[in-house]
């Protein structure tokens, strides 16, 4: 019966309506340790779609879950009625008051794209969490979030001005200020759901009982950050219930406009209410100017974790704007992760933890001179060995290695991870250093370790004891070190939540927090409010047991998966398990990165690298089938990953999706075929051969509109989509034949001749010989073979690992540093280093590690030989020309793009400047193919074809990637060149 009502909903919506086994798996889990598949998964396009959805539940006994981004580590937005996700429609900033700093948005604005457009009006909203560049206002309202700038800037709460929405009898509302007189008139209201909740919090908090008893048993007021059930607290502490100046004040940092007490404004409570109370579609924030202009972080380097809460507590006396923390747990992580790696420049040595103090003035002397006296202060209570300042853009890459710390958590091998369980626990900031030693004697007793990172300011530290939840055990630390937690809290008046939420995790340990009465408070305040239970049921107030709903089933057997990649001391299952859902793929192309171009341009979850983890998770852990891979729904989720890589190095869990989807379809088409399309693109080297002894017939074919819109209709190709023509001879054929001389250069170089190159670029192969001959050096080719990667990218991974066991053969031998290999493609010669180590067969291992050393993408072998002095600028024009670089997807993230920009910036007049693009669109055969044509080129009009178009025509673009080459012809109709062949152009 409710199947029938759930399909006549979704005629009746003008949004979208999902109730097949997909979505809702992919909506089944958040970033929390929860999983519950729901009954629907809803899209509403307006207001209209959400009071429907309202009016759906109240008759049909069902309830709604809101869902934006980027905010839920407690199971908020898990659960078993209709998830109502606005991320995609509810996305407007509406209105901005400079004079008054306030702005007006409906709940799916993201947090720093909101920063974006204040802060072309000298403003910023202040509260910034980890997850900033995909977090959405209507999650941070909902968590009550706050940052690491909460020391100055406070929480969501004390910026939240008017929320605008629906109660859950479908009627509209609106909370804000109320003055004593306004508040009054809203108690002669008896009729309405409005009126009801007014009077019936006029009757608790009047009551002395209940203002001693809440007063008593709620967390300490200096604590700044505090999410532990209903903020009754903070209701009580307003003009209508207490007399202002008489009693000690919740703590508020000193923000103009905003402060603790003051005006009834039920927005005290909508905050931290985790959409349990109502469906919110607008949020007036108070926003700040801009801070100071420099911002100096002191990174103090510290021998233990209770060394730098020590030092906390001095360098709060230096009014820093944020004090966070990073344990050498984190500090361990950062080694391994490619983009962080590059962040820990200023680490020295091994510290047990280092403590970022961040100082801020307009005067960088002022900022300077604070610092010195901290160091000296904290040197003299023998605190702390070294101190360095850093300014500028440094800053971003210790903040960005700060933030990837949830993420870097996921990327402990096997099955035991850093458990998100106990990590939001706050306290007074005197407190802290006594009750982190506490903290961890208690782990110590169970046999238990912890992460140790995050608000050392404002004495919230985020701390993930290590736990395998796949087990019994598992399951009974989970319970057991929640429960003796909440019990050291509650012994420091502490709050068990200081910015994540109660949600699932910490709900069941509220009545303990703020005791029996108290609880029954929130109890029946839930109830007036939502008396049929339709908002997000089961979150803060009568939770299931914390231990239940959980992602893992303890001790579930699942079978030992055989596969032709390695894994790095995992199996398949494990490396998708890496993805934690804090949802890093969901930032946008304002954000900047590579991945994920499919969710930039449809901003679908289904089309983000968590849900493709998510769904081979789900699939490997729970198929009945005997052959797991044999999953349509895997295919499905699968199909808009591009293989772009950007998910190997922006990921912070590192997972790389494009190697499981490669994985993926190598068994799914054992047991289902190889479409012929993909076999034709896979066997791409094979067909151009064939075809390059009548390269004039294959050219008639493509190169004429008419006939090759029928030959790409017939393959499977877009017909808008031009295919790349074949030369007259292939680059290996004209090496043979071109005269050599017996080159005296002691510098030698051998060039990996790919089969793009070959059979479609060859005047860019050309020259590239001609230029490293100019520039001194012979130029090898190799016997080698095909570098595999068409075959790659249709998940033929058998047939691409034999042409990789040959490569490794022919070359391990002969390629040192000395004398490395070089290519012009990238994906083709990054093919030794990204995917060659792990595909060929184990007794080439080792060989395929060094020989990915030395295989270099020529970009990155002429920067070395400039670094090295052996290439100058005198054998280059002096001409002033401006180039605009766009990078390959895999070139970012397996090598980088500064060897790109140096070599493009050797003419001394040659200015470079890198497109701010993530993938191009085109991804190899992706942007081919008639079902992803369309995608393709959304994908490039994002930032790419837009940028390249602006571009007057004597600046030079430039594209390393062949087909990033083609995507921008067909999208702009300019002509990129390779970074050889611009510097070709230059000698003189």
């Amino acid at each position: 019966m409710i199947n029938q009502q759930l399909q006549q909903l979704a005629k009746e919506l003008a949004g979208e309506f999902y109730l097949d086994d997909v979505m809702r798996t992919l909506y089944a889990t958040d970033a929390s340790a929860y999983r519950e598949m729901p009954l629907a998964v809803a899209i509403p396009k307006d207001e209209s779609d959400i009071q429907k959805l309202i009016a759906f539940a109240r008759k049909n006994n069902t309830s709604l879950i809101p869902r934006t981004a980027g905010t839920s580590l407690a199971g908020q937005v898990v659960g078993n009625g209709i998830i109502v996700d606005v991320s995609r429609t509810l996305t407007k900033i509406l209105e901005l008051n400079k004079e008054e700093r306030w702005v007006r948005v409906q709940p799916g604005v993201v947090r720093d794209e909101l920063n974006f457009f204040l802060k072309q009006n000298g403003l910023f909203f202040g509260p910034e969490t980890s997850t900033a560049n995909r977090a959405m206002i209507g999650g941070m309202v909902g968590n009550n979030s706050c940052g690491s700038n909460s020391v100055v800037y406070g929480s969501t709460r004390n910026h939240l001005m008017e929320v605008k929405g629906f109660l859950s009898d479908g009627s509209f509302v609106e909370f804000k200020n109320l003055s004593l007189e306004e508040f009054k008139q809203k108690l002669d209201d008896t009729t309405t759901l409005e009126g009801r909740i007014y009077n019936h919090i006029n009757a608790i908090l009047s009551d002395e009982d209940n203002q001693n008893e809440i007063r008593k048993e709620f967390p300490k007021m200096s604590i700044e950050r505090r999410n532990t059930g209903y903020a009754i607290d903070e209701l009580l502490e307003t003009e209508v219930f207490t007399k202002q100046g008489k009693n000690e004040t919740i703590k508020t940092p000193p923000l103009s406009g905003v402060s603790s007490g003051g005006a009834f404004n039920f927005c005290k409570l909508i905050a931290g209410s985790e959409g349990t109370l109502m469906f919110i579609t607008e949020i007036k924030l108070h926003v700040n100017p801009l801070p100071p202009k420099v911002q100096g972080l002191v990174c103090v380097h510290v021998n233990s974790v209770d060394e730098s809460l020590r030092a906390n507590l001095i360098a709060l006396k230096y009014k820093p704007t944020a004090v966070e923390l990073i344990d050498h747990y984190i500090l361990e992580c950062t080694k391994e992760n490619k983009e962080q790696s590059q962040n820990r420049f200023f680490v020295q040595g091994d510290p047990g933890a280092i403590l970022v103090v961040e100082l801020s003035n307009d005067d960088i002397d002022e900022v300077k001179a604070r610092a010195t006296e901290m160091e000296a202060e904290m040197r003299a209570a023998g605190l702390g060995y070294h101190f360095p300042i850093l300014f500028g853009e440094d800053t971003k890459k210790i903040w960005t290695l700060r933030k990837a710390g949830l993420g870097l958590l996921s990327n402990l091998p096997g099955d035991e991870k850093a458990v998100a369980v106990i990590e939001d626990t706050a306290v007074d900031v005197n407190d802290l250093p006594d009750f982190i030693r506490e903290f961890n004697e208690i782990l110590t007793k169970n046999g238990m370790s912890s992460v140790h990172y995050a608000h050392a300011g404002s004495g919230e530290i985020h701390l993930r004891p290590i736990i395998n939840l796949k087990t019994a055990e598992g399951h009974r630390q989970f319970r057991l070190i929640a429960e003796e937690i909440s019990t050291l809290v509650k012994k420091y008046k502490g709050s068990l939540s200081g910015e994540h939420g109660d949600g699932r995790l910490r709900g069941e340990f509220i009545r303990q927090q703020i005791g029996d009465k108290n609880y029954a408070l929130i109890k029946d305040l839930k109830k007036v409010w939502d008396e049929q239970n339709i908002f997000n049921p089961n979150k803060i107030v009568d939770t299931p047991p914390m231990d239940k709903f959980l992602r893992y089933e303890a001790d579930h057997k699942v079978p030992e998966f055989e596969t032709v990649f390695r894994f790095n001391n995992q199996n398949i299952l494990q490396h998708a398990e890496q993805c934690n859902g804090s949802g890093d793929c969901r930032k946008t192309e304002l954000s900047g990165g590579t991945m994920c171009p499919s969710y930039m341009a449809t901003r679908n979850e289904k089309d983000t690298t968590r849900a493709r983890a998510n769904i081979l998770r789900e699939v490997l852990t729970n198929s009945e089938k005997l052959d797991r891979f044999d999953s349509k729904e895997v295919k499905e989720v699968m199909d808009l990953c591009l293989l772009c890589k950007g998910c190997k190095s922006e990921c912070p869990s590192n997972v790389d999706v494009a190697k499981l989807k490669m994985e993926f379809l190598q068994h799914y088409q054992e047991k289902n075929g190889v479409p012929m399309r993909s076999w034709l693109i896979g066997n791409y080297s094979k067909m151009s051969n064939i075809a390059s002894y009548v390269p004039w017939a294959y050219n008639l074919v493509l190169g004429n509109a008419p006939l090759r819109k029928i030959a790409n209709r017939v393959i499977g190709f877009h017909p808008e989509r031009t295919m790349p023509l074949l030369s007259n001879n292939t680059l290996k054929q004209w090496y043979k034949k071109s005269e050599k001389t017996d080159s005296k250069s002691t510098k030698k170089v051998y060039l990996f001749c790919d089969e793009f190159t070959n059979f479609n670029d060859v005047e860019i192969g050309k020259k590239a010989l001609d230029l490293l001959n100019k520039l001194g050096y012979e130029v090898i080719i190799p016997d080698h073979v095909d570098s595999g990667r068409a075959y790659l990218s249709k998940g033929l991974l058998k047939d691409a690992q034999k042409l990789a066991n040959q490569n490794v053969a022919l070359l391990k031998d002969i390629v040192t540093e000395e004398t490395p290999i070089i290519g012009i493609e990238p994906s083709a010669i990054l093919t030794f280093r990204d995917e060659y180590p792990d595909l060929v067969e184990v007794n080439l291992a080792e060989s395929a590690k060094k020989l990915a050393k030395n295989a270099l993408m020529i970009d990155e072998f002429i920067a070395r030989e400039i670094d090295a002095k052996r290439i100058t600028t005198e054998n280059f024009t002096s001409e002033k020309r401006l180039i605009k670089l766009h990078g390959h997807c895999q070139q970012k993230a397996v090598a980088s793009l500064t060897p790109t920009k140096k070599i493009l910036s050797l003419p001394k007049n040659y200015e470079v400047h890198l497109i701010p693009s993530g993938c191009c669109g085109m991804a190899g055969s992706f942007g081919y193919e008639k079902e992803h044509y369309d995608l393709s080129m959304k994908i490039g009009e994002l930032v790419l074809f837009p940028t390249v178009r602006k571009q007057p025509e004597e600046v030079i673009i430039a594209a390393p990637g062949t087909s990033c080459r083609h995507q921008i012809h067909d999208g702009t109709g300019r002509k990129a060149l390779h970074p050889v062949e611009i510097l070709w152009q230059a000698l003189v």
